[in-house]
């Protein structure tokens, strides 16, 4: 009788940890890095004994909070990232337990300004493109004062521009891809006027503010976190305007075409050599702590890094992935596979 109590209770307690525990990894993050993730993950449940990890696009600061809430196993495994960690997320993770994050340099992607093939492509530069899509903007008049945002069609900022209603659909704010382009573009845009520039040795917060804050007219539409959704409003409305990583672009070449900033376009060489100036780095970050408790961590971090999915003519560049070069994923790969922890 003992005998068989013993084994009852056995169970019980081998049922309480798998029930405690997780037996499939979870990422969530970044709508940018999401279908680069997607298909590491499919081919990893195909080639593995391990289940499909769970991949769920919400946005990159919609992902750090979820992945900073805590250490416990209720909490994702990793994070994807269209922009670095902040510091003030990486102390949000301290101060709620998650002490051992390892950092993953995936690649690099360009954020283009998109429309679709059945208008003519954009030329403009980032100038123009601040003073189409900042909340407040200088006056026309000349004078170094901020009114709010006037301009109704490109035209009015330049006549050299489609005569067309300004209509942009973007991220929100919770989205890496927003933050990356306010500060590449916008605030690229927002340095060309000196005295607005020259606000910035004052007063950090305010330069910030002016170059960062996008209108709220409905002229800047924000489109959530699904790219796929702007690539289908650009397909209807040959207008409008779309913002979103180029491997959105790459994926629908046949039916949209990014346009050219500064004069250069957004092509994957052009994204690879950094001549196209709005460029960005790709991660995705670990919790340490989850590795050995959800199965398959390290594996699916050695799928991820390995040079079919990441090397130059990895599987992740038929997507759109701008890779990094040799020795930069070597150095990755080592980094990670140790699972280094990240100091900021």
């Amino acid at each position: 009788m003992k005998k068989v109590l013993v084994t009852i209770s056995l169970l019980s307690f081998m049922s309480g940890i798998t029930a405690a525990g997780r037996d499939t990894i979870s990422v969530v993050g970044s709508s940018t890095v999401y279908p680069f993730s997607t298909v590491v993950a499919e081919r990893f449940g195909k080639s593995t004994d391990f289940k499909t990890p769970k991949i769920e696009s919400t946005g990159t600061g919609g992902g750090m909070k979820l992945f900073c809430a805590g250490a416990g196993i209720d909490t994702p495994d990793m994070s994807n990232a269209s922009r670095r960690i902040k510091k003030s997320e990486f102390d949000k993770c301290q101060k709620n337990g998650v002490t051992g994050i390892t950092e993953v340099l995936v690649g690099y992607d360009g954020i283009v300004i998109a429309n679709s093939k059945k208008s003519a492509q954009m030329v403009v530069t980032r100038k123009e493109l601040f003073l189409a899509l900042a909340k407040e903007v200088p006056a026309k008049d000349g004078s170094e004062t901020l009114v709010a945002n006037p301009y109704k069609t490109w035209n009015e900022i330049n006549p050299s521009l489609p005569s067309i209603k300004i209509e942009v659909l973007g991220p929100p704010p919770t989205s890496g891809t927003r933050d990356a382009f306010a500060e590449l573009v916008l605030e690229g845009g927002c340095k060309k006027f000196a005295w607005i520039k020259a606000i910035k040795k004052q007063d950090k917060q305010k330069f910030k503010t002016i170059c960062h804050a996008v209108r709220e007219d409905h002229v800047y539409i924000e489109a959530g976190e699904n790219d796929n959704l702007i690539v289908q409003k650009l397909s209807a409305n040959p207008n409008a305007f779309g913002i979103f990583g180029f491997s959105f672009l790459d994926q629908n070449s046949d039916k949209l075409q990014g346009a050219k900033v500064d004069g250069t376009e957004p092509t994957f060489e052009a994204i690879a050599d950094g001549s196209y100036p709005v460029s960005r780095p790709l991660y995705f970050y670990v919790k340490n702590s989850h590795v050995g408790q959800v199965p398959g961590i390290l594996e699916f971090l050695k799928e991820f890094t390995s040079e079919d999915a990441m090397g130059e003519e990895g599987y992740l560049t038929d997507k759109g992935l701008i890779p990094l070069g040799e020795e930069k994923l070597d150095a990755v790969r080592k980094s990670v596979l140790s699972l280094t922890e990240l100091k900021l």
